[in-house]
Order: structure tokens, then C-alpha cells, then sequence
């Protein structure tokens, strides 16, 4: 074990690392396993090779393959335009299983983002099914979102946008860090999931709201906040149905843009309280700017098939 001498729940992220790696201030231990503080590390160490990039533009200045793939995401997903197919339903394994806690929620400067460690028990929570090429563990899961004026999920379900687009990230089991199977066609499955904005005061969203109410620990850039206690990651999918989806090949929505996703987007949404959306308009960027509609535009479809599964 680990241990993290926690002075400030919104230190900035690599002082964390450096206060885990032994620099002493006083009060409270936090502690973290090995395991957990590498897969930080991993995830610090993808977002640096992404480079500076921003979403004034939404993405359309955006190199490399970002720019000249053709199975790029996020898409426009139309049942007219889908193949209706009777592929299998995503599985899900220890997804109701309890994290080690605790769980640090970083604001990267690019979103609010959460590694996801393995559960009590030391398994990871998978997926497998719908058109997966295999078994995915769980990795990390961020938002996208929009502003008061706009909406801010990334794809769009029959031409509508939605406040809130939520994604957990997988990697193949079968490779080795989420940079190797970022390179590799099978190496990513994101599961998609629409917020719908509700005035209702209360939420029963318990996961949720464990991330959410500790946004305004993390408006500044690189700072961090912990989160306790019974987390587990089927909690994040509230009660939506998740045997109606739409799924085809694409890449993640970020720099460098690898066509490496398997993607799943869940026709239901969770509906959520307008306060708690709004918690995310206060973070800010790496420039101090507001970190607001943090979308990519709509990507070509190219040729690509994108199949949709009813439960009907």
C-alpha cells in the first residue's frame, strides 16, 4: 500500500502523485494501492501524449488522424440509417461489485475525470457482448458537456443533442495498458451514456452524485478531490435500459483520435438534476478559461455500419 498524506482535497494532480511518492505534510492519510497509483500515472501519461489541444474550435483544428481518418467519432446515430440486428446484449461483470476506495476525480483540464480501480474483491469490472471482440475491463470514465446556451453530448441520437454525455472506458483485457490498445483495431470499448437535464431538486442518482458533489473541489486545473466510501461502477449507469443501444467502430474523441473504439451508446437516458449539471460549467481549462462545451463535432460515417439492437 500507498499512502497519500492529505492535506487538501483540491491539490493540484502531479503534487498529488509527488505526495504519494513520499513528500510529507501533516493530518490525515489517504491511502491507495500500487495498482491504483500506476493506473493514475498511466492516465496522466495518455493525457500528455494527447499534447495541448482545446475545444474553441470543437475539435475541427484538430491533426493527424483526427483529422484525416475516416472511422472517427462521435457520429450522428439514426435508426433509419442503422442496421436493426438482434446482436447480443451487453454483459456486465462485477459492475455491481464495490470499489477500493478512495477514488481520486481529477479536472485534466480537458473534463472531470475518474480512474477506476479494481473492485474489493481485486477483480476489474468488464463488459462483453453487443459486437465487442472480446472481454473489456474497466478503465476510467469522464464527461462532456455543454453551457447554459448549449447542449454538450458528443454524439447525437436522431439528430438530438444532450446535456450530458458520459463515457466509461474499457481496454481488451488482452493488452497490456490502455496505450497499447489504443494502436491496436480492438483495443477500446466506451460505453455512451445521455443525461437529460430535470429540474427536480433531488436525484436518487447515489453514483452520481458521489462525482458530482465533489465538482466544486476541482474547478481549477490539475486539482483533485477524493471520493469515499460504497462506489460501484453500475451505479453510474443509474436504472436506464441497456438492452437498447446502437454500437459501430470508431475512435476516441480526443487527441490523437485512435480508431480503436468499439462503440456502445444506450438509446435511454438518465435524467438529472439541472443543479448538479450546472456544477460543471464552473471548471476551468489549462488557461484559465471556463472549460465549457467540451464536445467534438459530428463526424463523417463514412462507409461504417452502425447497428442498432431493441429489446422489442
Amino acid at each position: 500500500m500507498l499512502f497519500l498524506n492529505h492535506c487538501n482535497d483540491a491539490i493540484p494532480f502531479r503534487l498529488l502523485l509527488l505526495a504519494i511518492l513520499g513528500c510529507a505534510c501533516s493530518h490525515a492519510y489517504i491511502e491507495l494501492t500500487e495498482e491504483y497509483l500506476n493506473d493514475i500515472k498511466a492516465d496522466e501519461k495518455a493525457e500528455v501524449k494527447a499534447g495541448e489541444y482545446n475545444y474553441d474550435h470543437q475539435g475541427d483544428d484538430w491533426q493527424g488522424t483526427c483529422k484525416d481518418g475516416n472511422r472517427q467519432s462521435p457520429i450522428d446515430l439514426i435508426y433509419d440509417d442503422a442496421v436493426v440486428s438482434s446482436i447480443p446484449r451487453i454483459r456486465f461483470k462485477n459492475y455491481d461489485r464495490s470499489l477500493q476506495t478512495p477514488l481520486v476525480l481529477v479536472n485534466n483540464g480537458h473534463t472531470a475525470n475518474l480512474v477506476l480501480p479494481a473492485t474489493i474483491g481485486g477483480q476489474r469490472a468488464s463488459i462483453s457482448g453487443g459486437l465487442l471482440p472480446g472481454m473489456f475491463e474497466a478503465q476510467s470514465v469522464h464527461l462532456h458537456w455543454g453551457s447554459a446556451l448549449s447542449k454538450g453530448s458528443e454524439h447525437a441520437i436522431n439528430f438530438e443533442r444532450y446535456d450530458i454525455e458520459m463515457h466509461i472506458v474499457h481496454k481488451n483485457r488482452k493488452y497490456g495498458s490502455i496505450s497499447e490498445a489504443s494502436e491496436n483495431w480492438d483495443g477500446l470499448a466506451v460505453l455512451g451514456v445521455m443525461f437529460r437535464s430535470t429540474r427536480r431538486p433531488l436525484s436518487t442518482q447515489y453514483g452520481l452524485n458521489k462525482i458530482f458533489n465533489q465538482l466544486p473541489r476541482i474547478t481549477q486545473y490539475q486539482s483533485n478531490a477524493t471520493i469515499q466510501g460504497v462506489l460501484t461502477v453500475g451505479q453510474l449507469l443509474g436504472n436506464i435500459v441497456t438492452g437498447e443501444f446502437y454500437s459501430y467502430n470508431g475512435s476516441l474523441t480526443t487527441p490523437d483520435c485512435a480508431e480503436s473504439v468499439t462503440w456502445t451508446v444506450f438509446k435511454d437516458t438518465i435524467n438529472y438534476s439541472d443543479r448538479q449539471i450546472q456544477k460543471l460549467w464552473s471548471l476551468k481549462d489549462s488557461r484559465q478559461q471556463p472549460l465549457i462545451n467540451n464536445y467534438r463535432s459530428l463526424q463523417d460515417v463514412y462507409n461504417r455500419t452502425v447497428y442498432y439492437r431493441s429489446v422489442n
